[in-house]
């Protein structure tokens, strides 16, 4: 994120992660994602819901975001009773000009994809680190099956010219399954096509490409936020 001291980037990720709280409106079913930055749109929201009476409601990304999202008083949704949502806040690893993320570092991604999925519209927060020109570099998280991952791990491989290796030894994410890292480095120019790719092969869970989901990243800068929007966002 550039020579900035830790207390300037913690500031520009809370100016960031309030920031996407302009995107919310009153009434609003929200997906609630995971991450550092996304940690102040979910306090912030918190805030608004006390003191201004803000109405929403929300689906978590992972359990770490219902645990803040309860302490917030953030009323929650349950699947049974929603079948879509009107907007999603969440982080990314890694953008490109194309608005296709890189998601999955926290080890949330199967989640964050169903929630993005159900969600009329996504707005991203990020800092500058994470604008890239071409995907890759930051290793793609993929969440495989418990059952035979040694095998998914072998035909990723295949495929990928970098290492693949398991997120350790006894790391599972809150679904129960391993994530391999795939080191593709700055290689992913049809993120689309290697999204579709990878997803075919058995075992694979769910993919850390996130392709034409984001709409809206809202992007911290020391000067303060800038806002890049897709030509076609549907907000």
């Amino acid at each position: 994120m550039g020579d900035f001291t830790d207390a300037e980037k913690e500031a520009m990720k809370a100016e960031a992660g309030i920031a996407a709280c302009a995107f919310i409106s009153d009434g609003m079913r929200i997906g609630l994602g995971t991450g550092s930055t996304v940690r102040y749109t979910i306090l912030e929201i918190g805030r608004r819901i006390r003191e201004e009476g803000l109405s929403v409601s929300g689906i978590p990304t992972s359990d770490a975001t219902e645990i803040l999202s309860i302490e917030q008083g953030i009323p929650l949704l349950n699947w049974s009773d929603c079948s879509s949502l009107d907007l999603v806040i969440d982080g990314a690893d890694e953008f490109d000009a194309d608005l296709h993320l890189i998601k999955g570092g926290g080890g949330a991604l199967l989640r964050e994809k169903i929630v993005a999925e159900a969600s009329g519209a996504m707005v991203v927060v990020a800092d500058a680190s994470k604008r890239v020109a071409t995907l890759g570099a930051f290793a793609l998280p993929i969440e495989v099956n418990l059952y035979g991952w040694q095998q998914t791990q072998r035909r990723i491989q295949a495929i990928c010219p970098g290492e693949v290796n398991r997120r350790g030894a006894d790391y599972l994410t809150d679904n129960g399954n391993p994530i391999l890292d795939a080191h593709f480095g700055p290689t992913l120019s049809d993120p689309v096509g290697m999204e579709a790719e990878l997803r075919s092969i058995a075992g694979v869970v769910e993919v850390g490409l996130f392709t034409d989901t984001a709409d809206v990243i809202v992007l911290a800068a020391p000067g303060g936020c800038e806002i890049i929007r897709k030509p076609t966002a549907r907000l």
